[in-house]
């Protein structure tokens, strides 16, 4: 069965730092598209970060690049997002999710929309303060 377990989330203030947790299992995360999404009170989920299936490089979106993070460690079969310098309005609750490459694909595969991706995680509340 396919499990993906965010963990790390909480309270912190503005300017602070907490790291994320994906723990998958079922796939190996090595052979899927690993994303990280959030969702705001009141807004739509959206796309943060996505770390590919072949080399496991990581775009992120220009709200989080250069203060948000991807690593892994495929011994634990895990990928982490390092958040820094958090603001107000990186408040949500972070999904990651695993994207299956299609059998057709050639090249990294690395979808940025909601509906390319197979699995989701139930979710880790971020809440930033003053």
């Amino acid at each position: 069965e396919v499990q993906l377990v965010e963990s790390g989330g909480g309270l912190v203030q503005a300017g602070g730092s907490l790291r994320l947790s994906c723990a998958a299992s079922g796939f190996t995360i090595d052979d899927y598209a690993i994303g990280w999404f959030r969702q705001a009170p009141g807004k739509e989920r959206e796309w943060v970060s996505c770390r590919n299936d072949r080399d496991g490089s990581t775009i992120y979106t220009h709200y989080v690049k250069g203060r948000f993070t991807v690593s892994s460690d495929n011994a634990k079969n895990t990928v982490y997002l390092q958040m820094n310098s958090l603001r107000l309005e990186d408040t949500a609750v972070y999904h990651c999710a695993a994207a299956r490459p299609p059998t057709y694909y050639r090249g990294t595969y690395c979808p940025i929309q909601l509906n390319d991706y197979d699995y989701w995680g139930q979710g880790t509340q971020v809440t930033v303060s003053l």
